[in-house]
């Protein structure tokens, strides 16, 4: 036998295969960890909570047991007096280690404690996990979301999907369009021109494709389409992974007219008819626009063959109102944090 030693023909298929046993077995321990923290942090947090009621204890314990807790555990982090208060916050507003049908040990921790001081009710925070599990959103991710309330934006553009997509189609294609998309951070203003706004988009298309959501794969910008001789170009093409179809960006810089829909329709059907694979579903487009009456949009998609959403954009945003009564704000949420710990402090309690 030479000095080198042939690779078997099958060694390829056997490294796949233990590539995807190895990185699976990661990911189960990752998630056990994970769970396990989750678990530890809920009982230290129940049973800081039975201490308060029962025996009085306040902030002093909790700064005196995270000094011990380090000097116990200095290579373990977590175990400062804030992190303390957020397990004791995670034992009260989340007794069954339950968000809804979610289970709280399916997310990292600190997702959690965004999920319980960022939002003030059971099922907003179920709402939230269900979906940051679900995308494997980041916690700046879930945090960005949160902020920018995608619970009241998703799923609500004026679209014609329910008469012109089958019924479980028409219901994928709705969730997946909001009411207004968030484009702040461009850093442009109100006076914007359409192709400034669509260069800044493509400058910042990570930021952009986490703005449209998941599934969204960027294909071009200013895709070219020739019809009878004549050329034509599409704003911004996308493919939906999920939807298993493309999708027709236009952008206007003021405010929806009827005829913006007959120009996206005639977009739609050059690339159904040119682009379009035939495994792949009708393509849909989306109308982006400064600002629309919904009642005209509505009226102009009606006799639109092809299936199309109309939305607003706003270059600067405002926070929906009801955002300032549903999160507390910082200062709210330290005081809540910290009530009982100064009365009792006050009170001469431990």
């Amino acid at each position: 036998m030479s000095g080198l030693e042939a690779i078997p023909s099958n060694y390829g298929a056997l490294l796949a295969e233990l590539k995807q046993r190895i990185a699976a077995a990661r990911s189960r321990a990752v998630l056990a960890a994970n769970a396990e923290q989750i678990g530890l942090y809920h009982d230290i947090g129940r049973e800081l909570l039975a201490r308060r009621d029962a025996e009085g204890w306040g902030a002093k314990v909790i700064e005196r047991l995270a000094v011990d807790l380090r000097e116990a555990f200095p290579e373990l982090q977590g175990f400062s007096a804030r992190n303390l208060k957020y397990m004791r916050y995670f034992a009260e507003h989340c007794p069954d280690r339950q968000f809804g049908q979610q289970p709280a040990a399916q997310l990292p921790w600190f997702h959690v404690v965004l999920l319980l001081t960022k939002l003030d009710t059971p099922e907003l925070r179920a709402w939230y996990a269900h979906r940051a599990v679900a995308e494997g959103w980041s916690r700046t991710t879930l945090q960005l979301h949160i902020e920018r309330r995608l619970d009241l934006r998703e799923g609500t553009a004026v679209t014609n999907f329910a008469a012109r997509l089958p019924d479980a189609e028409a219901r994928q294609a709705q969730a997946i369009l909001k009411d207004p998309y968030h484009f702040d951070f461009l850093g442009l203003g109100e006076e914007a021109h359409e192709r400034d706004i669509e260069n800044a988009l493509v400058r910042h298309v990570t930021r952009f494709l986490l703005e449209l959501g998941a599934g969204f794969a960027f294909v071009g910008r200013q895709f070219r389409l020739e019809v009878g001789g004549e050329e034509f170009f599409v704003d911004l093409l996308f493919y939906h992974t999920r939807l298993k179809c493309y999708v027709v960006v236009e952008l206007k810089a003021r405010d929806f007219a009827p005829e913006h829909a007959g120009q996206l329709n005639f977009y739609l059907t050059a690339v159904d008819a040119q682009v379009k694979a035939a495994d792949d579903k009708p393509t849909i487009g989306l109308l982006l626009c400064r600002r629309q009456n919904r009642v005209v949009a509505e009226y102009a998609l009606h006799g639109i063959d092809k299936p199309m959403g109309v939305a607003e954009y706003q270059l600067v945003r405002a926070l929906p109102s009801p955002l300032d009564v549903s999160l507390p704000t910082i200062e709210q949420l330290e005081t809540e944090l910290a009530r009982g710990f100064e009365a009792d402090a006050a009170g001469g309690g431990l």
